[in-house]
């Protein structure tokens, strides 16, 4: 991708579609609201198969994870969805964000290994077996994709953390798994996908949860890690005890860490629950990102228009649907605006 800045989205479902006619559809709406790259699971995580009456996007899985062992699900309703999803999206113009496993237990996650394996949640970082299975897994994506144009980078985690841990855990973490995935892939970079916690050692805010370190992330840490191409931060406010105003704080303080280490950085998921009104209190957020260096952001999240797959169960309250009129002015626009800034 040219140098440039530019706006994306978040659609952690479009590989549990079975369809690829929904797929299109979705990847063809993106592309015309001028998004260029696009975050989707990358990750299909179960302990047991899912029952057979299951409807998208519950249908689909990549592995397999129990006593036993860890078996890939390479069929058609494992990795050839995900395979569809890489073609559609070259074809489309569109970049891809996969990330490898999730904090959350939505699809599986670092929970589906605990389950399988005997880590916790605090150990899998650093678990000989559960990293093992997690590697294996890495390089199945990896190698599976490396050559095609559709991918923008590889991701390690939705949202790692290791509550209650020394930074240090999580940043020898990424240190270890980004190298090793430079080793089977020099051309695609590489980022961490936390959320973008500040650590006291930074230096930076109030010393609240936010800065505190209780996660066990040090994102400044993070960032100066030579096989991490670029930072990426989220912005829940909502969740995490702050107020809406507060976002655009959150959104400068990481714009500015960034420009001191001198990497890329981007805001990778941000969104409010209805039944806030998502203009009111995104479009503040969004004119940050346009006033700052960040090289972009990712709205959470796109939900389709004229799927057979009913949105609403793509869909959470943060979700912005395409043809709306909050649709246009976060995503049309908002597009429109980042690609005319200037480099």
């Amino acid at each position: 991708m040219d140098l440039q800045y530019f706006a994306g989205t978040n659609a952690w479902w479009l590989a549990h579609l079975s369809s690829n006619s929904d797929v299109d559809t979705s990847l063809a709406q993106m592309a015309a609201t001028g998004y260029k790259i696009v975050r989707v699971w990358g990750f299909g995580d179960a302990n047991t198969p899912p029952p057979s009456m299951n409807t998208d996007p519950n249908s689909v899985y990549f592995q397999i994870l129990n006593s036993t062992g860890a078996y890939i699900n390479y069929g058609p309703d494992g990795l050839q969805r995900l395979d569809y999803v890489v073609h559609a999206a070259s074809k489309y113009g569109l970049k891809l964000v996969l990330p490898f496993v999730n904090n959350w237990g939505d699809y599986g996650g670092i929970a589906a290994y605990t389950a399988a394996f005997n880590c916790s949640a605090t150990t899998f970082f650093t678990d000989s077996v559960c990293q093992k299975v997690y590697k294996n897994y890495v390089k199945t994506i990896v190698t599976r994709y490396r050559s095609s144009t559709a991918i923008f980078a590889w991701e390690l985690g939705n949202e790692p953390r290791c509550n209650g841990c020394a930074t240090s855990v999580i940043t020898n973490w990424a240190t270890n798994i980004s190298k090793y995935i430079k080793s089977l892939d020099s051309n695609h970079m590489v980022t961490l996908g936390d959320e973008g916690w500040f650590a006291p050692a930074d230096g930076i805010g109030d010393g609240s949860y936010g800065y505190g370190g209780a996660e066990g992330v040090d994102w400044v840490a993070n960032l100066k890690i030579k096989t991490l191409d670029y930072g990426v931060f989220h912005l829940y406010p909502n969740s995490w005890g702050y107020n809406y105003t507060w976002g655009s704080t959150w959104i400068e303080e990481h714009d500015a860490a960034a420009k001191t280490v001198g990497k890329p950085a981007i805001l990778e998921e941000y969104g409010t629950p209805f039944p806030y009104n998502h203009t009111e209190t995104e479009a503040p957020w969004q004119a940050t990102v346009l006033k700052s260096g960040l090289a972009a952001d990712q709205i959470w999240q796109f939900g389709p228009n004229g799927t057979s797959v009913n949105p609403a169960s793509l869909s959470d309250v943060n979700t912005i649907y395409y043809g709306s009129a909050e649709y246009v002015t976060l995503g049309t626009d908002h597009a429109k605006a980042m690609s005319k800034k200037k480099v």
